[in-house]
């Protein structure tokens, strides 16, 4: 029984669980869900009197709970990484550790955080939240959210880096 726990779970079980977060939540907290919206509230909480409304003018205590799920999703990825799985994954593949993979995380960085902000969210609450709701911005953000996903795969990513 142990033993199935330290091996990677069907794609389809995954699936179907991160599905099942998004009633959960609703009925559990009556909240959506999603990730992007944590950075503002601890934005909020670490810079109250900062000079971006959209940071000063956040309620982040009426928000704590997004916080502590971040702080669970990474408390939970290092536990299943390291006391979970028969083969613990490396942080980053040894490619990244130099100027030209510094540059490319430093890159991705600030293009998703921008794409996050310009489109209202971000992919895992449009791609989950939005799309189980039938919101079609969220639809549409996900389907561009996969063709530049390709594109900077098998096109662009190839070429610069």
């Amino acid at each position: 029984m142990f033993n199935a726990i330290l091996q990677p779970w069907p794609w389809w079980l995954s699936g179907i669980l991160i599905g099942l977060m998004v009633p959960g939540m609703y009925l559990l907290s009556g909240k959506g869900f999603g990730i992007s919206s944590s950075l503002r509230h601890i934005g909020s909480a670490c810079t109250p009197n900062s000079g971006i409304a959209y940071i000063r003018e956040n309620d982040w205590r009426a928000n704590l709970w997004n916080i502590v799920f971040i702080v669970g999703i990474a408390l939970g990825g290092f536990v299943a990484n390291f006391f979970l799985s028969a083969a613990p994954v490396e942080f980053l593949p040894a490619s990244y550790y130099s100027l030209g993979g510094f540059i490319q995380l430093l890159l991705g960085g600030v293009l998703v955080g921008f794409g996050t902000r310009y489109a209202g969210g971000c992919t895992s609450g449009h791609a989950i939240n939005g799309i189980s709701n039938l919101n079609w911005p969220s639809m549409v953000a996900t389907a561009f959210f996969f063709v530049g996903g390709l594109i900077a795969t098998w096109g662009l990513g190839s070429l610069l880096f």
